[in-house]
């Protein structure tokens, strides 16, 4: 057992917080420590640096996609941009620092690369000596996520430890764990009974969407897409906290007949999407590092629509190549490919067990059981 554990992440983008969350979480579940505590990285540093990792990166999400995608292959160059990348991270992280002297973690666990390379840096000027593991949360590994000072790896695939092994991390030091979800996407869930649950039609293809992860414009044109679909099914749609784009589609679904052969359900913010995903066939969106480990996990087959370019655009490369994921380019083309994959039952099937094939729902108990040992192994001092 750890005495004290620091989980570190950073709120550029939702997942690595999810991710930090589930090896929080399971360090608790597992009794594998007597105090864990998760931190937002950002909050340790000063307004303008917060706003620039954070919200910077949303924006161009938003608005200049092609360009953040340039920007991220740009930035793959293993081991050559370190230097630039420690003088900002010092320069804006002197609170997060002290937040590291003061608690003094017997292990940290980061889940972004920001608090990885500073740590990283601390530990060769032999200011910090808490051994750090490093958790990939995409299922490619970037360059940003190299570090020279750490203990261990955690990625998604066998590929992506072969990638590290090539660029002179140790084999015995990275693990292929999964991307760490809740662990509760790792319980058995009955799909009838959670359909009857949440009003859910037992007798159709359910096709789930996170519909707030698209942009109210762009979320619009794929439901319209989907009202072309030929097999009987019905969407639903996800929309978090953004409450006008769940008006928007609230207005889009109540123009739908009731008789008419593709439902729409409009579902605002939810912390049951775990039961959502037990419950559905094929969720359509971002293939974001944990929406489709917690897809995998619950069986789900993907439809990737409008990848980022950069780490989506690689997450969606690994899943076509894997036969877990189809994608549609062009919307009016959306649900003539979705209806083709049901028309062909013994396709969909091969899909669903190459879902089951690459799923890793136990990512987080893993990570913390693989931690565990390693302790056992060389004992902290």
């Amino acid at each position: 057992m750890f005495n004290k554990v620091l989980v570190l992440s950073a709120s550029a983008g939702a997942g690595h917080v999810r991710a930090a969350e589930a090896v929080e979480k399971a360090f608790h579940e597992l009794g594998a420590a007597r105090k864990v505590r998760h931190v937002d990285t950002l909050d340790y540093t000063n307004k303008l640096f917060r706003h620039l990792y954070a919200k910077a990166y949303l924006d161009m999400v938003q608005s200049a996609p092609a360009a953040l995608g340039w920007l991220y292959d740009h930035l793959d160059r293993p081991w050559q941009n370190e230097r630039r990348r420690l003088a900002l991270d010092r320069l804006n992280t002197r609170p997060f620092v002290k937040l590291l002297k003061q608690y003094q973690p017997e292990i940290i666990v980061c889940t972004h690369f920001l608090p990885a390379e500073i740590i990283s840096w601390l530990k060769a000027k032999e200011r910090l000596h808490s051994p750090q593991a490093i958790i990939v949360t995409d299922y490619d590994v970037h360059a940003m996520w190299l570090c020279h000072h750490y203990e261990q790896y955690f990625v998604a695939l066998e590929e992506t430890r072969v990638h590290l092994e090539r660029l002179g991390i140790p084999a015995d030091k990275i693990t292929v764990s999964g991307i760490p979800i809740d662990p509760v996407f790792a319980q058995p869930k009955d799909k009838r009974a959670l359909r009857a649950k949440h009003g859910l039609k037992q007798d159709r293809v359910n096709i789930l969407i996170s519909a707030g992860g698209f942009g109210v414009g762009s979320v619009e044109h794929v439901i319209e897409s989907l009202l072309a679909l030929k097999h009987p099914a019905q969407v639903i749609a996800v929309c978090g906290r953004n409450e006008e784009l769940r008006a928007q589609l609230a207005e889009m679904a109540g123009r739908v007949a009731p008789d008419q052969h593709v439902a729409l359900k409009v579902l605002g913010y939810t912390k049951e999407m775990d039961e959502l995903m037990a419950a559905s066939d094929l969720l359509l969106g971002k293939p974001g590092g944990l929406t489709t480990s917690e897809a995998l996990a619950r069986g789900l087959v993907l439809v990737i629509v409008n990848p980022i370019p950069g780490q989506e655009e690689r997450n969606s490369d690994h899943l076509l190549e894997e036969g877990a994921a189809l994608r549609a380019n062009n919307l009016p083309a959306l649900a003539y490919k979705i209806d083709r994959l049901l028309d062909d039952p013994a396709r969909l099937a091969a899909m669903q067990a190459n879902v089951e094939r690459l799923a890793r729902p136990r990512a987080a108990y893993e990570i913390v059981n693989r931690l565990l040992a390693l302790k056992r192994a060389v004992p902290v001092a």
